[in-house]
């Protein structure tokens, strides 16, 4: 058997045994409402929409699909994920959610029918969203057209394709909480913080994992080795970033333009990542990222 392979079996089975165990010996408590805030700001949604990723994993603009209808693949050890169509359409939407269902799935990773969604969901990041962003993304994506286009299932064999065993990998991996700010540190430190470990989910490609696929704690932001196309994530840590030229003002430019500080541009994953995200970004959350990131000796 491949090294693969056999590493996959192993994995499996560890979801299966420790997973399981967890699930059947613990329930999972879903609130009926978790939001407190219900009136929302469209375009300011549409900003965090654009902070959060939204765009680039739920729209295949490569296959000319058409807004948030449904994303590209993402391929991983586990299978292939494609993000799933949410725009308002009822059929195949959003289109029968309400905030509070949205809600849920942001800050609890659960579906409206109680389902746990996978981890390819960045839930883990999102539960930190403010209550206000949570209406503010409701908001703009009500105002999207709705696309009758049902979502692509997720190519996920064998063990892994079992979704009951994913509330015993929340028992374990998953952290629900909003953002607290940290005291003692400033206003745009503590902004930088909230985009990084939050809507931005800089660690979901960019901390190892074990192999059960939940992330590192220790090595935050210390790169995940292999991303789907043969890429690797760098390390981002204040001190690599450092080491390698990188300082808040060439960053900051940098998450704008997509620019190295030897002149050289970034691309696959992260080039993607400027032109859907960083680079609609105000100056000023460009300034607070890039502070955070080198003024974090934590790397929390």
């Amino acid at each position: 058997m491949k090294r693969g392979l056999f590493a996959a079996a192993l994995a499996g089975l560890a979801i299966f045994l420790t997973a399981g165990t967890v699930f059947l010996s613990t329930g999972e408590t879903v609130p009926s409402e978790i939001i407190t805030v219900r009136e929302g700001d469209a375009e300011r949604g549409a900003y965090v929409a654009r902070m959060s990723g939204c765009i680039a994993c739920h729209t295949n603009e490569a296959a000319g699909g058409a807004l948030l209808a449904g994303g590209p693949p993402l391929q991983t050890q586990f299978g292939t994920f494609f993000g799933p169509n949410i725009t308002p359409d009822k059929p195949h939407g959003l289109g029968n959610w309400t905030l509070d269902d949205f809600a849920r799935a942001l800050r609890l990773g659960i579906s409206p029918n109680g389902k746990p969604y996978y981890p390819a969901f960045p839930f883990g990041f999102y539960t930190k969203l403010t209550d206000q962003d949570v209406a503010d993304l409701w908001a703009a994506f009500q105002t999207v057209p709705g696309i009758p286009s049902p979502s692509k299932p997720q190519e996920i064999s064998f063990p892994f394709n079992q979704r009951w065993t994913l509330r015993g990998w929340k028992r374990l991996f998953f952290n629900p909480g909003v953002f607290q700010p940290q005291p003692g540190e400033s206003d745009l430190w503590n902004r930088g913080k909230y985009i990084v470990t939050g809507p931005a989910h800089c660690g979901a490609c960019h901390t190892p994992r074990n192999p059960l696929g939940g992330r590192n704690a220790e090595q935050a932001l210390h790169g995940a080795g292999e991303l789907p196309g043969n890429e690797r994530s760098p390390q981002i840590t204040a001190e690599a970033l450092r080491e390698k030229g990188w300082t808040e003002t060439n960053l900051a430019f940098g998450l704008r333009f997509g620019t190295k500080p030897n002149g050289d541009v970034v691309g696959g994953s992260m080039g993607e990542v400027v032109r859907d995200g960083t680079s609609w970004l105000t100056d000023e959350d460009l300034e607070a990222i890039a502070h955070y990131l080198l003024n974090n000796p934590k790397q929390d």
